[in-house]
Parts: C-alpha cells; structure tokens; sequence
C-alpha cells in the first residue's frame, strides 16, 4: 500500500471540513478549501456577536423589570456598583425573570 504524500492528506482534511457544503463547496477542493476558510472566519465572528447579543438581552430583561420602579436601567447599574453589590447583569436577569419578589428586594436595597 503506497503511503499518501501531505498534500493528499491537506485535501482530505479540506474535503472532509466541507462535509455538508452544497454542489462543488464539498467535493472540489479549491472551492472546499475557501469554503472552509470563509465558514471558519465567519464561525469566529458569530462566537463574538453572540456574546454582545446576550449582554444586550440581559440590559432588555433588566430595563423592563425597572420600568414598575420607574429607575433607568443606567441609574439602577450605577447604584449597584455604589453600594458594592457584586451581581452581574445576567444574574440580575435571571432573578428578575425567575423570581420578581427577590429582585424586587434588590431593587430596594439598592436605591
């Protein structure tokens, strides 16, 4: 059995990444390899945004749990941070999704 160079080894690797591409993305590899590089480019930016989005989700749940206290979300952070109460604001979101009566506590202390 004859031993396979690199460069069939490199393919290999490329073709079987683009497992699932459409038409020639996984089966040519010039068009596989770019493929790959585009999807992993793309995989690492969406590993970012996920992030921002999140944080922009907990700011929406923590705005509209203040809104019946009628502090803004801005105000509310800077107290936080005033009197030393080291929650983050997916903790904040979580209790005030989950337990309205515990944040309502927290609200109070805080302002």
């Amino acid at each position: 059995m004859r031993a396979k160079s690199p460069e069939a080894r490199k393919h290999r690797k490329v073709l079987k990444l683009a497992k699932g591409y459409h038409l020639g993305r996984h089966n040519l590899f010039r068009e596989a390899q770019t493929a790959v590089i585009h999807a992993g480019v793309d995989a690492y930016r969406g590993r970012k945004e996920k992030k921002q989005q999140f944080r922009a989700l907990w700011i929406v749940r923590l705005s509209a749990a203040l809104k019946p206290h009628n502090i803004s979300y801005s105000k509310f952070i800077h107290q936080l941070s005033v009197k030393k109460v080291e929650l983050d604001r997916k903790v904040l979101s979580q209790i005030a999704l989950e337990d309205p009566k515990s944040f309502d506590e927290i609200v109070k202390k805080v302002i």
